[in-house]
């Protein structure tokens, strides 16, 4: 028996088993024949295994804390390298605990989250709501509590594996006894077995079931975001504790209004006589939708220049998306269309008529507008054409 596994290893007697399991995986990373270069680099090699096996376990630990040998029965490192080792401990050294199973695991673990989409009107996105989301989810068996076991029977201890959740199989090999673990497939596991499931939940302890979740949206949401609703999501084996429950929104196209960030954009059509002589008109905002909006902020004048010509583009300070993260609002895009009449009666084309007699266009002279040289020509240029 070594003298002191603790100070093999570096720890202190009352280190906690992830402590020596840290120490253990630095040592043995050091150590390792296939990569230390030392001499005695074996030597050191199977005494942390030795001292690793022991503190480890809780019943050798503990044997060996009263004075005992745990090593007596010839098991681990012992005997020498070549009475054998547990070929699990060095690949969960090198490459973490997922490649040992290391004991019985629990029945009860944690769920998983779920995705839930909801569709928002552009009101709803931009002021906020509270909306109903239908959710079909994994619940805490109530017939058996999330026990699992019918009649309130209680899991029995695995006959396969004795209640450690798993198997060592042993090779030889020029170092010795190899000793490899695997989940018993008896039990996968869990070191125990339900003989009597329950019948509703078949020993999952967990149904599922639909359910209304009630969603806060607030103000100044986009497509893309998403909500977290903490532990409203599936419930986990054993009645585990429920994983998150995300909210993924998506926000409709609006007749009127189109969205870029926290401002709006919208056109307006003013007459062909209104452009021309200008007008103030009412424009009405997002905020109209509201039940509960105010006159005030239904609507925002819109000054229309005389001579205004298509295109031309007013804002609405203010008027816009309110901020998701921060004060304020976006603004409210106003593009003027003018609106020239498709159909004239005989009144309309003899004052029409006179209009065009008196600024001399009965025949108008159309002078295009330069808007600089094409592609074209400025290649032809570039390449001395």
């Amino acid at each position: 028996m070594s003298s002191d596994y603790y100070a093999t290893l570096g720890v202190a007697r009352d280190a906690s088993p992830e402590d020596i399991k840290k120490a253990y995986r630095k040592l043995a990373m050091k150590y390792h024949p296939d990569v230390a270069s030392e001499a005695d680099a074996a030597d050191h090699f199977k005494q942390i295994g030795e001292a690793y096996e022991v503190l480890s376990d809780p019943a050798k630990r503990d044997l060996y804390d009263r004075g005992g040998d745990p090593m007596q029965t010839g098991a681990g490192f012992g005997a020498g390298f070549g009475g054998g080792f547990d070929f699990s401990t060095i690949v969960d050294a090198m490459f973490g605990s997922g490649a040992a199973t290391r004991g019985p695991r629990s029945r009860v673990s944690r769920g998983q989250d779920r995705l839930e989409r909801v569709r928002l009107s552009l009101v709803e996105a931009a002021f906020g709501a509270t909306t109903q989301v239908k959710v079909e989810a994994a619940v805490v068996c109530s017939t058996c509590a999330g026990a699992g076991s019918a009649d309130g029977s209680a899991p029995t201890t695995c006959r396969h594996c004795h209640g450690r959740g798993e198997i060592t199989q042993v090779q030889r090999s020029f170092i010795g006894d190899i000793r490899t673990s695997t989940p018993c497939p008896q039990c996968r596991g869990f070191g125990t077995v339900v003989e009597h499931p329950c019948p509703d939940c078949y020993g999952e302890g967990r149904v599922r079931a639909a359910r209304t979740v009630t969603v806060k949206v607030p103000p100044g949401v986009t497509t893309g975001n998403r909500i977290r609703l903490e532990a409203q999501g599936d419930v986990g084996p054993g009645g585990g504790p429920a994983g998150d429950l995300y909210i993924e929104l998506a926000v409709k196209e609006h007749d009127l209004f189109s969205r870029h960030g926290d401002d709006l954009e919208a056109t307006l059509e003013v007459p062909m006589t209104a452009a021309a002589l200008g007008a103030r008109l009412e424009m009405p905002t997002l905020d109209a939708e509201l039940a509960e909006a105010e006159a005030e902020a239904a609507a925002v004048e819109v000054e229309i220049a005389p001579g205004t010509q298509t295109g031309t583009r007013v804002v609405a300070r203010g008027k816009g998306v309110p901020k998701l993260r921060g004060r304020g609002r976006g603004d409210l895009g106003i593009t003027i269309i003018v609106k020239t009449p498709t159909e004239v009666d005989d009144e309309q084309r003899e004052l029409l008529n006179k209009l065009a007699d008196l600024r001399g266009e009965q025949t108008p002279i159309v002078t295009p507008k330069s808007v600089g040289k094409g592609m074209f020509a400025r290649l032809r240029e570039a390449f001395g054409g």
